[in-house]
């Protein structure tokens, strides 16, 4: 499997051009599974005070999902775009193969301005692959415990998060590895990955857009939450080999910690989590 950190802006020529190569490079390397980062066609915002004009927005069944699926193949691909629907606006990834759409997550979670570009998502489901129960996050809503065990308990095994995590507007570090907003991404990963004892796979932007600088960092966390594979802050792609049911199955061996939960303890305002 393999998670890519990388650049991608409003031309969407140049967005499957990007994606082309990084599907034939992943190919090649005999990955089965491929996190694209979030609002990979058509780039995302160019600041998070209220971006007037935002992405392109484009139809959940329309040609650049299509060309999508037709670039993914015996793949699985999850990739990022903003998506249009009954006059509205979502921020959104799709999971396809060449045969189909596998699944679709809309972002709940919206920092900052981000409403007044997009609409909320409403859920979490998981959803069954050739490669095991997969389920999907975007960017922010990692940073909420409930979205990623929403997923656990829906099944999930391996949980896709995309993002255009960008790093700190108030304090930033000379250094982008050092950028305090850096630590956070790396620390919900770990963390994300080793409560919910899934594999996890992150996606990020890398470069700049507007007035955001990306913190790259994409990566691949196994269930135990340590790091399999990881970008630097300037982008590539991290590639890990292993067996997701074998991974799991050690994992929760002795500490399970979905199985060990007691939810009749915890307050109703976390819903039963």
């Amino acid at each position: 499997m393999a998670a890519v950190a990388a650049p991608f802006g409003r031309d969407m020529e140049d967005c499957f051009a990007r994606i082309a190569d990084l599907t034939g490079r992943a190919r090649a390397d005999g990955v089965r599974v491929l996190a694209l980062p979030e609002a990979c066609l058509g780039g995302y915002l160019a600041n998070l005070d209220g971006d007037a004009e935002g992405p392109p927005a484009l139809a959940a069944d329309g040609p650049e999902i299509r060309r999508l699926r037709s670039l993914a193949g015996d793949m699985i691909v999850c990739a990022g775009y903003c998506e249009s629907e009954a006059g509205l606006r979502y921020n959104s990834v799709v999971c396809v193969t060449g045969d189909g759409v596998l699944g679709h997550h809309r972002k709940v979670h919206q920092p900052l301005s981000e409403d007044s570009s997009y609409a909320a998502g409403d859920g979490f489901a998981a959803f069954d692959t050739p490669v095991g129960r997969l389920g999907m996050l975007i960017c922010y809503d990692k940073a909420f415990p409930e979205s990623a065990r929403a997923l656990a308990l829906d099944g999930a095994e391996i949980v896709v998060c995309v993002s255009a995590w960008p790093a700190s507007r108030t304090n930033p570090a000379p250094d982008l590895a050092d950028d305090r907003w850096t630590h956070r991404f790396d620390l919900f990963d770990q963390a994300r990955a080793l409560e919910n004892q899934v594999v996890w796979l992150s996606a990020n932007q890398s470069g700049t857009f507007g007035d955001l600088r990306f913190v790259g960092r994409a990566k691949i966390v196994g269930p135990g939450g340590e790091i399999l594979a990881m970008t630097p802050v300037a982008g590539g792609m991290a590639v890990a080999e292993l067996d997701v049911q074998a991974a799991l199955a050690a994992a929760r061996r002795s500490m399970g910690h979905l199985r060990d939960r007691r939810p009749e303890t915890y307050a109703a305002a976390v819903g039963g989590f």
